[in-house]
């Protein structure tokens, strides 16, 4: 059976009229009688009686009719709901991105992407650096925001900015009124940090073991949030990605540059290799890529 059969089976069978039928079908009466025969014949059998006065459904018409009504239905519900998400009238986007991206700076570039396409919605899952690139390789997500992966992965990446790490020290500490510090002097602190096996903890422990660096760790945590707000009570000191600074002075810590060594590392969109976006996604990565992101 073809979309247009039943079209045409369902105008006959509510006007009992081959002739209502063509006025509402716009098709010739040859055209729709041969329409219905080849919908018969692929069927096997007759599904109008037909006199010189009257048209019948035959019982297996009867027993078509509501099929065919719903066919037809679920055939025009996709149609319409494929041209609107086409137009981005309707849609969603699956994302995962990094907590300290996913609270900071994604907030103010989803607000954009909904003033454009307000009837897209977006589905945020804020998880480690490493669940983020598990959940794009899995196809649990479409894209997804985090630090470069290792060489060798089979995830496509588009940098969108490099990070830099920085201090974050008590508001009221002697060294806060600095400019800016040194590792050394930093690590002299009791340490809080985030635990194990997140991206940001690792990446600070492989660039310090390179220059003969431990971290004194006095505290861990899961949530930069309560990092910052341990560091503002005077628990201690940290360091973290640069996109943080707003989030670690609303927490009441200060934040400085960091030297010696100066960590720093892209962070961008990654997407599965050779796997195209949907029309939604897409609109969402290229916000992503028009976005003005902090230069460091």
């Amino acid at each position: 059976m073809t979309v247009k059969q039943l079209r045409a089976f369902i105008a006959v069978a509510q006007t009992l009229s081959f002739a209502q039928a063509c006025e509402r079908l716009h098709l010739s009466q040859s055209a729709l009688s041969l329409t219905i025969k080849a919908l018969e014949d692929g069927l096997g059998g007759r599904l109008f009686s037909r006199t010189t006065r009257h048209v019948r459904l035959t019982p297996e018409g009867e027993v078509l009719l509501p099929r065919a009504l719903r066919l037809i239905a679920d055939w025009d519900n996709a149609e319409d709901e494929l041209r609107q998400r086409f137009a981005l009238q309707q849609g969603r986007v699956t994302l995962a991105a990094m907590p300290s991206f996913a609270g900071n700076l994604l907030p103010p570039l989803l607000r954009d992407f909904r003033r454009r396409y307000p009837k897209v919605n977006v589905t945020i899952n804020d998880v480690l650096n490493e669940q983020v690139i598990e959940m794009v390789q899995d196809g649990h997500v479409e894209l997804g925001i985090a630090f470069e992966p290792p060489v060798g992965t089979t995830l496509a990446f588009r940098p969108l900015y490099l990070d830099r790490f920085v201090a974050v020290v008590p508001a009221d500490s002697a060294l806060a009124g600095r400019k800016e510090l040194c590792w050394r002097h930093l690590l002299e602190q009791p340490f809080i940090t985030l635990q194990r096996p997140s991206a940001v903890r690792l990446m600070l422990e492989q660039h310090l073991h390179d220059w003969k660096l431990t971290l004194p760790v006095a505290f861990e945590s899961h949530q930069l949030a309560t990092v910052g707000r341990m560091v503002g009570c005077g628990l201690g000191v940290s360091a973290v990605p640069s996109l943080c600074i707003g989030q670690m002075h609303e927490l009441g810590a200060r934040c400085l540059p960091l030297l010696d060594p100066v960590i720093e590392r892209p962070v961008g969109i990654l997407t599965r290799a050779e796997h195209e976006l949907s029309v939604a996604a897409q609109a969402l990565f290229d916000t992503l890529l028009a976005s003005s992101m902090p230069s460091l």
